[in-house]
């Protein structure tokens, strides 16, 4: 059994969603000596979120922004955690709904994702700043 464990930090990304697939890859090179495994991407942070979903067409991850942006709105009043502004709280929302950890397989040293995957590092505040994850490799 193999084990890998890395803490990686993003750059500041937008308020939005980002594929971060190819920077994963990259900072994790261990991923290529696994034949039979699972990759665990944790973001260590309660305002921003991760989510699998499609990795070709950009007006996906922009109806995201807006589907959740209104499943959440900045202005709902009865919000009392705005001590960091109005993203604050919904932030942490919207980090819960969509979560902060996946699983994703390996096989032969590749993750094994759909042919239109890709991870999504979902920033839900205006000014997140950088972001750690945590990616831990188990497997043979």
């Amino acid at each position: 059994m193999k084990l890998y464990q890395k803490e990686i930090q993003l750059k500041s990304y937008p308020r939005g969603y980002h594929l971060v697939t190819a920077i994963i890859e990259e900072m994790l090179p261990e991923i290529k000596q696994v034949q039979m495994g699972m990759l665990q991407v944790f973001i260590k942070h309660t305002s921003a979120g991760l989510t699998i979903n499609e990795n070709a067409d950009p007006t996906v991850r922009k109806d995201f922004e807006t589907f959740v942006n209104e499943l959440v709105p900045e202005t709902y009043p009865r919000f009392i955690h705005t001590y960091e502004g109005s993203d604050d709280m919904p932030a942490h929302l919207k980090s819960s709904i969509l979560g902060n950890s996946l699983q994703i397989p390996i096989t032969g040293g590749k993750l094994n994702l759909g042919t239109w995957q890709g991870i999504y590092l979902c920033e839900f505040r205006d000014f997140g700043g950088p972001r750690n994850l945590v990616l831990t490799v188990m497997g043979v």
